[in-house]
């Protein structure tokens, strides 16, 4: 997938280099999807305001999806696949409708604390991880001026 603004090309016949020191996201899209991820960050904590949550159980399990950072320490592959299943809606909207299912108001606490989570990663510009480096992300791909970026064609 390349920029739109990429100013950079270097074609071979399996490969090609992109320039990605900008954002793969223009800004006004950007805008858009931080704002859900605000709106989905207010709403999940005024869910679990109104459905009676723990206070201490959302400030100790907030930021528990941030361990699957840990993945990194062994490969880029690993800890992109790890914090993408952390930060993905999968699994608290698995969580949420086992609690429907269930009666478990548990599960649904949990769903609402994770889904508080992604909103604000995701508003402060974390997205998801792509296994050739964690600063690039489905909403933005930083870089260092010294790191190349080596896509398939």
């Amino acid at each position: 997938m390349t920029s739109p603004s990429s100013s950079s090309l270097a074609a071979s016949s399996t490969q090609v280099a992109v320039d990605r020191s900008d954002n793969i996201v223009p800004e006004s899209i950007s805008i858009v999807l931080r704002a859900e991820a605000l709106l989905e960050l207010l709403l999940a904590v005024s869910a679990y305001h109104y459905l009676g949550g723990s206070w201490p159980l959302f400030t100790l399990l907030f930021l528990l999806p941030d361990l699957s950072i840990l993945g990194y320490l062994v490969n880029p592959r690993l800890g992109a696949q790890l914090y993408n299943l952390g930060h993905t809606h999968l699994v608290p909207a698995f969580l949420a409708l086992s609690g429907f299912v269930l009666a478990t108001p548990l599960l649904y606490s949990l769903s609402l604390i994770w889904a508080a989570h992604i909103g604000l990663d995701r508003m402060l510009g974390y997205g998801l991880k792509y296994p050739v480096g964690f600063k690039m992300t489905h909403l933005s791909w930083k870089r260092d001026a010294h790191q190349a970026v080596v896509e398939p064609q």
